[in-house]
């Protein structure tokens, strides 16, 4: 029911929270990270409405392998989405933030055709701006007073969302850099592809401190 509330509050047969208390509290939640730092209110929060597309949801596939199943309901989606989230790490080993539980809607739904509706809706809150020729997107972000937030890189790494900002006339390619994703500039040197998008497959090197002098960046901003 999106109601928080300790142990001894709890009803034993309903196992719902005795009398009346908040519903869908994002006490000690980051609104724009869709991250919180504890499970209990990560999950409260992410089972608003308003917060989590219920069709969005259930068609979560709960792993990557092609195997895996999906979510049945959107409680289910909560409590495993909070409970385990890649997004919200980095290198593998430390957590980008305070904010550990993270019940963003991911990009490996087993509907290809939402792929694009999933990006946008994950983007709500985020400033989507291209940084100037060798700028870097802690850079770009300070100039109009806001942050990079670097776990929103991951759905810029696509040629799909690129072409949506940016031009990419020399094609979208697969490269490796601190600085992507990216667009080439025009008078960059031909080996390095003048106006084509650049994304890379090594997540772990997407930063928001990356720069390149041939290229301009790509930023998540808030």
């Amino acid at each position: 029911m999106g109601q928080v509330c300790d142990a001894l509050s709890i009803d034993p047969h309903s196992r719902c929270c005795r009398g009346k208390s908040e519903r869908f509290s994002c006490n000690g939640c980051n609104l724009v990270l869709q991250c919180c730092n504890s499970y209990e209110f990560c999950v409260s929060c992410c089972l608003n409405p308003s917060r989590t597309q219920k069709d969005l949801a259930v068609i979560v596939k709960i792993s990557k392998p092609i195997t895996a199943g999906m979510y049945s309901s959107i409680f289910d989606f909560c409590t495993g989405r909070c409970r385990h989230n890649s997004e919200s790490v980095v290198h593998e080993n430390a957590y980008l933030s305070e904010f550990h539980h993270c019940f963003s809607i991911p990009s490996n739904s087993s509907s290809g055709g939402a792929s694009g509706v999933q990006t946008e809706v994950r983007l709500a809150g985020i400033n989507v701006v291209i940084g100037k020729q060798g700028e870097s997107c802690d850079s770009v972000c300070k100039s109009s007073g806001q942050s990079c937030v670097p776990n929103k890189f991951v759905l810029l790494n696509q040629c799909e969302t690129m072409h949506k900002y940016l031009s990419c006339k020399g094609g979208c390619l697969a490269s490796v850099g601190a600085d992507q994703p990216a667009e080439v500039v025009d008078d960059a040197p031909r080996d390095l592809n003048p106006g084509a998008c650049l994304y890379t497959s090594q997540a772990s090197v997407l930063s928001c401190d990356g720069s390149h002098q041939h290229t301009k960046r790509l930023c998540p901003c808030a």
